[in-house]
């Protein structure tokens, strides 16, 4: 059974989607207080990701946790290229992923704060 990516949507990223038809597939999560994407990963991506990431793990709702900060931005940089939820996204992260492992060794040792355009 697919698991899910919740991918959480701040007004940059959703500035950085429009036109491209996925704001209809947007989802608010506590009562409208955030927009995010539920993205599915197949059965196959999903015990990639696990392997790949010691953190990684699935919760109660089915969906991938706990993975680095760095495949998150990666995730949504990958939806926003394709415009679309669809399984060239994780074709595409799955090839940035020594980018992904290089990026994550850094946030343990910092985490950065997030990107702001002011």
């Amino acid at each position: 059974m697919p698991k899910t990516l919740v991918v959480l949507l701040d007004d940059n990223r959703m500035k950085k989607l429009e036109g491209s038809g996925l704001e209809k597939q947007v989802v608010k999560l506590f009562g409208g207080a955030l927009n995010a994407f539920n993205l599915e990963v197949s059965d196959e991506d999903t015990q990639r990701i696990l392997e790949e990431f010691a953190t990684a793990r699935i919760d109660s709702r089915g969906a991938i946790t706990d993975v680095p900060v760095a495949f998150n931005r990666v995730v949504f940089e990958e939806i926003a290229k394709a415009k679309s939820l669809g399984p060239e996204v994780m074709k595409g992260v799955f090839a940035r992923l020594a980018e992904i492992k290089e990026m994550a060794a850094k946030e343990s040792e910092y985490l950065p704060p997030p990107d702001i355009d002011v």
